[in-house]
């Protein structure tokens, strides 16, 4: 027989899981943010740079070679800033779980009955 007892502990349980998950998930998503601005900051710097550096170039071969340097780095800077960005998503949404996976072992052991 539930008690009300119990079902008041669960329900708060519940509350406190929530709350936990909703505070990690607030925290991961501001993480994830902040990394995108930051690569759109640097993205809009190296560009801003590229464009005077190939403003100031008095041949063709220099403008290829500027340019194919500017590729190079933006490529490489966008491979990097994506795993990275994938990495804070991996890790926001195991950290968003973590506090349910008490619930459930709780519930898991009450539903094989």
């Amino acid at each position: 027989m539930v008690k009300v007892e119990d079902i008041q502990q669960y329900g708060k349980e519940h509350m406190e899981t929530v709350v936990a998950s909703a505070n990690t998930l607030q925290s991961g998503l501001q993480a994830i943010a902040t990394a995108y601005g930051d690569y759109a900051r640097k993205s809009f710097e190296d560009g801003k740079s590229f464009v005077e550096q190939l403003a100031g170039v008095k041949s063709l071969d220099k403008a290829i070679e500027v340019q194919t340097e500017y590729a190079k780095s933006a490529y490489e800077t966008f491979v990097a800033e994506s795993q990275k960005i994938a990495g804070l998503y991996g890790d926001l949404a195991r950290q968003s779980y973590k506090p349910f996976e008490g619930l459930v072992a709780k519930l898991s052991p009450a539903a094989a009955r």
